[in-house]
């Protein structure tokens, strides 16, 4: 049963309540603290994207075509298609030569809304490099590429690629392939659904990488958690969660569409995953700094952080406050 994760006032007056789920899990992958239903099952959305990039980067793709840390972080993005996301994305088409017709994500308008105006200016057109997942999307197909695997097709479930994907999937998250179910990202690509305990296990494994038996695998979480932390701008954009966790090079963070969020503490050890149950991302902040001070989180910048991104006084359009947003929920220790 889901539990009150944040509660919005106006005047007050409760005007919002967001519940859901959050599971934290030890490098055993043992439940360690929940809110909510720990075995509760999500879709990844998003949050896969940094394990969907493990077999590319494993089977060589960095030193096959010269890739930048910052074009490694790139294929784990949300990003927002600002100007240097842009840049970075076209620097990479120039190194594999594979066209952005091949894509299967749908041409877009940049998430940054000043990015999305200033080409309208311009009276530029919606393009698939906008879209917030093309960095995933063009690491796949680079790796085709270079496997000789088919890019037609690439999105399908049976094809080489995803398959790969699944097992490593899987793998990370203690599951086997056939107790994941598939379903339709946003993008075109397939997405997993499975218990928030397995992805936080997996989270776990992104930032305990030692706990991963197969070496090329352990040698490809390092190369991609570093290029994440290396270059956290790339994965998200300015003032988003994804990207002020990550310039913490204690976390491994990741989030994804319809509320669910994700992040692995590496001298703690530690996965944790929680899922917002109406699908809103804008409590993540809120959430993500209640999780941290209460398991007792030593690095106080990484939180101070949080509190001035995401403070929990709201306000009106003209800057009036006008309520608050109060965290809810309390972990149960196992």
């Amino acid at each position: 049963m889901d539990t009150v994760l944040v509660k919005e006032y106006r005047a007050d007056i409760v005007e919002c309540v967001h519940n859901g789920h959050i599971c934290i899990v030890n490098d055993e992958g043992a439940v360690q603290a929940y809110a909510g239903d720990p075995e509760y099952v999500a879709f990844t959305r998003s949050s896969a994207k940094p394990l969907q990039a493990i077999p590319s980067i494993r089977a060589g793709l960095a030193d096959h075509y010269g890739l930048t840390v910052e074009e490694i972080a790139i294929m784990t993005a949300s990003h927002r298609a600002e100007p240097a996301h842009v840049e970075v994305l076209e620097r990479f088409a120039r190194k594999v030569s594979i066209g952005e017709s091949n894509m299967v994500c749908a041409s877009s308008w940049p998430l940054d809304e000043g990015s999305k105006e200033s080409l309208l200016r311009e009276g530029s057109d919606k393009s698939k490099w906008y879209h917030n997942c093309s960095g995933k999307h063009y690491g796949m197909l680079a790796y085709c590429q270079m496997a000789g695997y088919p890019l037609k097709g690439y999105d399908h479930p049976e094809h080489p690629l995803q398959q790969e994907i699944l097992g490593t999937v899987s793998d990370l998250a203690g599951l086997a392939p056939g107790d994941i179910r598939l379903g339709t990202d946003g993008c075109g690509l397939p997405v997993f659904a499975m218990p928030l305990r397995a992805l936080a296990t997996a989270y776990m494994k992104l930032a305990s990488p030692d706990r991963i038996e197969d070496e090329p695998t352990r040698k490809a979480v390092l190369t991609i958690t570093s290029a994440m932390n290396a270059s956290p701008y790339m994965v998200a954009g300015n003032h988003k969660v994804d990207t002020l966790l990550l310039e913490d090079d204690n976390v491994v963070a990741k989030g994804g569409f319809k509320g669910v969020y994700c992040f692995g503490l590496k001298k703690e050890r530690l996965g944790i995953s929680f899922k917002i149950a109406d699908g809103s991302e804008e409590e993540w902040g809120w959430i993500v700094e209640s999780i941290l001070e209460q398991i007792g989180y030593s690095n106080k910048t990484t939180l101070q952080r949080l509190k001035a991104a995401y403070p929990k006084d709201l306000f009106n359009d003209e800057g009036r406050k006008v309520g608050r947003a109060e965290t809810e929920f309390i972990l149960t220790r196992v």
